[in-house]
């Protein structure tokens, strides 16, 4: 939804950014064209998913020439510590439709099982006559497993030439692979296990009944009844789970016991000792009034989650998104941020790139005596923009802890900590950032003892594709349209230089295209001392391909 948002951006900001050589009313329709040939390339991914050899021919056209399909060499090379690269070759000989199926069979012939495949649209030129033609550069990837078994991914390039038959369809009439490369894994890193650890739960579809509500939702972790196993709290839809850690692999569903299995909806919940008392309690951000559950453990030590929202003077309403805790005055006592987003769809953003008409975030300020007061304007972090996360950092080495803010439609906010009070030098730092910010992240991605920051954005294939498309030149390079790519660019790295400032280092260490990215963050998933990067990624689908 956000991605066709971007695309009338960008149609609607043509007049004043293009010269006369575009034509407004084609770009529309070559968008369409787009769109369509995305949803054709849709439907091959299924039968290519679901190994459909068979129905494979009816996707290319009789007079078919393409070229071969990649045949796995004998020498595997190592990629890194734990995965292997193919050694593989193809060739450019004109098959026809017949003999390209069969490579398509010999093909994936190298997976034993294949869990997803994905084609897209990179950039796609269109010719209008007696029937609409096409020549598209576009990209797929394939994920399975390999004849013994161990996680095997392939990722292509390829150019295709595709007529639009009279009844909608698009038949392909060449195929010419590019680029391709394929990996194994030596060893299983990763394995889903939610099932057999008793914490797998399923939602209706995304607008059905029972899950109709535009909201996110979060999960926090700690070990909240002390018995040195990390436990999980998991906001869900219609209601909230408390996963209490048994310490042999498994979880035991626990909220009903603990008294926050029905709650108003809540999005972002945070774990933190508000009390100073040694055990954890819970607040809940929420599109409403938030909350705030202090731990009152039974004499068995079973967390015992009161609510307390409004004697403690957090139940302001708020579009609450996320919230993170930090003693931001330090006089020994956590204090509480959370990110205000504002009702979308009844109110729209007043830009797509510099939206100011979000709604105040909230801080919670601890008193120490079992009240917070809400100081957020007064200390300089309202901000005001479509806010969706935030994190506590010492990004300036100076003691305390700074505040950056990911803003939805816009630019960011950095909030340097300056005696318990804010201020926010973003722009001067280099940390604006504008984008569709949905998640930030800290850590020390180089090594340097330095604060490095992830911030999570949308990369559009369908946004870089009209770009190319209004500008084909290239050579227009006024602010809006930095600012339009950008928003189709993608997540961002920014190095902490140690001087106060900051580079982005996104191109140079990624790039990181990550789809509709957010939250993530950054650990070392194969303990070799350097963070890793994880970006959670995805949005509403449907049966077309509308949102690419």
């Amino acid at each position: 939804m956000k991605s066709l948002l971007l695309l009338v951006l960008l149609l609607v900001m043509r007049g004043p950014l293009l010269g006369e050589s575009v034509d407004g009313a084609f770009v529309d329709r070559a968008e369409d064209y787009s769109e369509s040939l995305a949803n054709q390339l849709h439907a091959l991914s299924l039968a290519v998913r679901e190994k459909k050899i068979d129905e494979l021919a009816s996707y290319f056209a009789a007079g078919l020439s393409a070229g071969g399909l990649p045949v796995r060499g004998d020498v595997a090379h190592p990629a890194n510590k734990w995965t292997v690269a193919w050694n593989a070759d193809w060739s450019s000989d004109g098959l026809d439709r017949e003999a390209f199926v069969g490579e398509w069979r010999r093909y994936l012939g190298y997976f034993s099982a294949i869990e997803d495949v994905r084609f897209k649209v990179k950039q796609a030129h269109f010719i209008e006559g007696e029937a609409v033609q096409a020549d598209a550069h576009i990209y797929f990837a394939i994920v399975g497993r390999d004849a013994s078994g161990m996680r095997q991914w392939a990722e292509a390039e390829a150019w295709i030439e595709a007529t639009l038959q009279p009844e909608g369809r698009w038949l392909l009439d060449a195929f010419e692979l590019e680029k391709h490369g394929a990996h194994v894994a030596l060893t299983e890193l990763f394995s889903e296990v939610s099932l057999p650890a008793g914490m797998f739960r399923s939602a209706p579809r995304f607008g059905t009944p029972g899950n109709q509500d535009f909201l996110a939702h979060g999960v926090a972790v700690a070990d909240i009844d002390r018995d040195g196993w990390l436990d999980a709290l998991v906001t869900g839809v219609g209601r909230n789970f408390l996963y209490m850690n048994q310490g042999d692999g498994t979880f035991a569903e626990r909220a009903s016991a603990a008294g926050v299995q029905f709650t108003p909806p809540a999005t972002g919940p945070l774990f933190l000792d508000s009390d100073n008392d040694g055990d954890v309690d819970l607040f809940l951000a929420a599109a409403g009034y938030q909350m705030l559950f202090e731990n009152r453990p039974t004499e068995e030590g079973a967390p015992n989650l009161v609510d307390v929202s409004q004697e403690a003077g957090v139940a302001y309403p708020a579009q609450g998104f996320s919230a993170v805790a930090a003693d931001v005055d330090q006089d020994g006592w956590s204090d509480i941020y959370v990110t205000s987003y504002n009702q979308y769809g009844t109110v729209m953003p007043n830009s797509w790139s510099r939206a100011t008409n979000g709604t105040p975030n909230l801080l919670f300020v601890n008193r120490g005596d079992g009240t917070f007061t809400e100081q957020a304007e007064s200390r300089g972090v309202a901000d005001g923009r479509w806010s969706y996360a935030a994190s506590f950092a010492d990004l300036d080495e100076d003691g305390d802890q700074d505040l950056y803010v990911a803003n939805d439609f816009g630019e960011n906010g950095y909030y340097r900590n300056e005696g318990g009070y804010f201020t926010d030098r973003a722009e001067e730092v280099g940390l604006l950032d504008p984008g569709n910010g949905m998640g930030v992240s800290v850590g020390d991605f180089d090594n340097d003892g330095r604060l490095d920051l992830h911030v999570s954005n949308m990369s559009s294939t369908a946004g870089n594709r009209i770009l190319s498309r209004l500008f084909p030149d290239g050579v227009k390079q006024l602010d809006e349209t930095r600012v339009l790519n950008k928003l189709a660019a993608g997540n961002t790295l920014f190095r902490n230089l140690g001087s106060g400032s900051f580079e982005d280092a996104s191109q140079a260490a990624g790039p990181f295209g990550a789809g509709w990215a957010f939250g993530g963050g950054f650990v070392d998933f194969d303990n070799d001392g350097w963070q890793d990067l994880h970006a959670p990624n995805g949005f509403i689908s449907g049966k077309s391909l509308k949102d690419t």
